[in-house]
């Protein structure tokens, strides 16, 4: 990790520029997007930021941030600070986590190694995708002593499952974070005018094809007949026949926290409580999966209310910024993660540029959390927002 607070990073930035040389990417989070779409491919920029539909979904988490404004207070001894927090048995520098982004070697050859460098350099925990590009086993390896959780799309197989729990066990990651609103792809214009999915072409399967039981359902290995190999992915990838009632089978297998991802309703919080889950976490698939959705943040605050302190909270939907994660915290997160600024990010400089996001995402957090009169993360409360005018 790095010396000092996070926000000594603008100092860093500053002292550099007295020897000539500016940051290589841009410190507003928010212009990575276009910055991306004039340097990557058309279908793999496509992929990163398209969402569902309209796109209104997407929209709408944006707005929801810039409908709630935070109220500074003065006057505060702010001098030292301390945003660490511990989620799940999982410590980390400040509440702020990598959501599982699949199919990162689109972005960069390196992918999610990459990605688990960058994190595990800065002590931020990182959620892998089982849809990554390496394996759960490569992906730890890199990250080495990096904290990093498992996301998982719960396939058909209950075999195949139990294996991909098992390694990612014996793997080292710590708590399972199961994907809820994925088990149809939602209709994506983006990537549909581009004839364009990545997992027909044998990217972000890797999970899959290296897994025993997986490659035991196969007539011939996956390097012999890769198309087969792909259907039979399609077969297995989801399988919306699932109810509350499967969560039992989870619990069974995997011995650490679970959360459940795509929580939006109060009632389906209360339901994941009472089955046992030990979290969920409030996101629309960052508007991927369903046009006209809640944006997640006004989905948030009921959510938050509805758990209680029997679960943690986390959240996921639109966050850019550091002044977003204070807001998502001030509204009943634990954890805030962010997903499309990291992939930019990757896409535009590898490990270099995912790191670059990540300080300057913790160093806003930081001095917002310091300017609004607070010197730690857990005075964040509703009651420094107010509505914007």
């Amino acid at each position: 990790m790095n010396a000092g607070p996070p926000s000594a990073y603008q100092f860093e930035i500053y002292l550099k520029g007295l020897a000539g040389e500016r940051p290589r990417f841009p410190t507003d989070l928010t212009t990575l997007e276009d910055v991306a779409r004039g340097r990557t491919d058309p279908a793999v920029f496509g992929y990163i930021a398209g969402g569902a539909g309209a796109g209104s979904t997407v929209r709408a988490n944006r707005d929801a941030f810039d409908r709630r404004r935070i109220v500074p207070r003065m006057l505060r001894d702010v001098s030292r600070r301390d945003l660490g927090r511990t989620v799940l048995g999982t410590p980390m520098p400040a509440p702020v986590m990598l959501a599982p982004v699949g199919v990162l070697s689109i972005a960069h050859p390196e992918g999610e190694l990459a990605v688990a460098r960058a994190a595990a350099a800065l002590g931020v925990p990182m959620v892998l995708s089982t849809s990554s590009s390496h394996t759960l086993e490569e992906v730890a390896a890199a990250g080495g002593e990096g904290p990093r959780w498992f996301q998982l799309y719960w396939p058909r197989s209950r075999e195949l499952a139990v294996s991909m729990l098992g390694r990612a066990a014996a793997a080292g990651y710590t708590a399972l974070v199961v994907t809820l609103d994925t088990w149809l792809l939602g209709w994506r214009p983006a990537d549909l005018d581009q004839a364009y999915l990545p997992f027909l072409r044998g990217v972000g399967v890797a999970n899959y094809f290296a897994d025993p039981v997986f490659r035991a359902m196969l007539d011939k290995p996956v390097e012999e007949d890769p198309n087969a190999a792909v259907l039979c992915w399609s077969e297995q990838f989801a399988d919306p026949t699932k109810t509350w009632e499967d969560l039992a089978f989870l619990r069974e297998h995997w011995q650490g926290p679970i959360v459940l991802k795509g929580i939006l309703h109060p009632d389906d919080a209360r339901r994941a409580v009472d089955a046992g889950m030990d979290g969920v976490l409030v996101s629309n698939h960052g508007g991927r999966q369903v046009d006209g959705s809640i944006a997640a943040l006004d989905a948030l605050p009921a959510v938050a209310a509805a758990v209680g302190d029997r679960a943690e909270v986390l959240f996921d939907g639109g966050v850019r910024t550091g002044a977003d994660v204070a807001k998502a915290l001030a509204l009943g997160a634990r954890a805030v993660l962010v997903g499309r600024p990291y992939a930019y990010g990757l896409a535009l400089g590898g490990e270099e540029g995912v790191r670059h996001v990540l300080r300057c995402l913790l160093a806003e957090l930081d001095l917002t959390v310091a300017l609004s009169g607070h010197t730690g993360v857990d005075t964040l409360t509703p009651d420094i927002l107010t509505p914007a005018g």
